[in-house]
């Protein structure tokens, strides 16, 4: 009789783990759906690794060249997405930042709870800093570091989507590329507003 209990506890969690993830999947990529996003970024990071292996110097600034404007374009794309998130209500955002998915984690444990909206603001100021490149960085460590703050920005989405466990499994798969070390190299300012709203 315990064992049939635990079953249909353990089921009705999963249930509600599984119908809470869904809703914020649809309601995430119905509005990422409307730019691009994803293939931006995967334009801008193919063109990273072609320049920086690129021998020749003069071949090399031409590829600088042209993703000057793949990562304007960019940039201006994830300012819109953020834009359009933020005009959303504030429940249908807010998520758990605890490390696992709890069923009715933010209802039960609102102080472990952040809003999508302010950390899509973060991650599109801190493309926007990048792109202008504020702080004159050399081409290498501005492709460096802006990188870094894209696939923060995608470990975001995919925790907002799932869990932190969940987002930070894939981005060791995709990338091998552990979430503190990403948070490490992403721009100071960047990481003092996540650090402050991840962990309030």
């Amino acid at each position: 009789m315990e064992l049939l209990l635990l079953s249909l506890a353990l089921g009705g969690a999963w249930f509600v783990n599984k119908r809470s993830q869904l809703r914020r999947i649809h309601l995430l990529a119905g509005i990422l759906g409307q730019f691009q996003v994803e293939r931006l970024m995967e334009t801008v990071a193919d063109g990273y690794l072609r320049a920086l292996g690129e021998k020749d110097p003069q071949r090399s600034q031409q590829v600088w060249g042209v993703l000057d404007q793949a990562e304007i374009t960019l940039r201006d794309q994830i300012r819109s997405f953020a834009d359009m998130v933020t005009k959303l209500d504030a429940a249908p955002t807010r998520f758990s930042t605890l490390p696992i998915a709890v069923p009715y984690a933010v209802q039960l444990f609102p102080q472990s709870s952040a809003d999508l909206r302010a950390l899509l603001r973060i991650h599109s100021e801190g493309v926007d800093r990048l792109v202008r490149n504020e702080a004159g960085l050399a081409q290498r460590d501005k492709a460096y570091m802006l990188t870094a703050e894209l696939l923060l920005l995608q470990h975001s989405c995919h925790w907002f989507c799932r869990s932190k466990a969940v987002a930070t499994a894939r981005m060791m798969a995709r990338h091998r590329t552990p979430h503190a070390q990403l948070v490490a190299s992403v721009s100071e300012q960047t990481r003092q507003a996540y650090n402050r709203l991840m962990s309030a």
